[in-house]
């Protein structure tokens, strides 16, 4: 597996609520956010299967789809770490039922122990069906400036 692909939906959803829980977040979507952050954070994949959608589509920044199962298996791969970042540039657009939370973030960590660093835009698509939000969409896109 491409570890770019995780890199993608990793960096898309950490420490986004920290940025965001100050805007216009529905206090439900604020929580589902938060605990989706801590998910990514510990590499919990139970975690991730709850707040993911079964229909989940994340698209890399080399244009390669993975589903909600692929994703999982590599974020809790062994080895597989992020460093905690800031995301900048926030996007915020929230629905009755749907939201978009993305921005830009300088993604840092350890990947079976080699470390990477890569410049990312990203755009998450939250739905909220029966009453629970979750991740339906991930698009990531490299940045002018991104390295390894």
């Amino acid at each position: 597996m491409n570890r770019q692909l995780l890199y993608g939906l990793a960096v898309a959803l950490v420490l986004v609520v920290g940025q965001m829980l100050g805007a216009e977040l529905p206090p439900d979507l604020a929580q589902a956010a938060k605990q989706y952050d801590r998910a990514q954070m510990h590499n919990d994949g139970a975690a991730l299967n709850r707040l993911l959608a079964d229909d989940y589509i994340l698209v890399n920044s080399h244009g390669v789809v993975e589903t909600k199962a692929q994703f999982i298996a590599e974020s809790t791969a062994p080895g597989f770490h992020l460093d905690p970042f800031t995301v900048r540039e926030s996007i915020v657009k929230v629905w009755s039922d749907g939201a978009v939370l993305g921005g830009l973030v300088l993604a840092s960590g350890a990947d079976g122990g080699k470390k990477f660093r890569v410049l990312l835009r990203f755009a998450d698509i939250w739905v909220k069906r029966n009453g629970r939000w979750q991740v339906v969409y991930t698009g990531v896109t490299r940045a002018p400036g991104a390295h390894q």
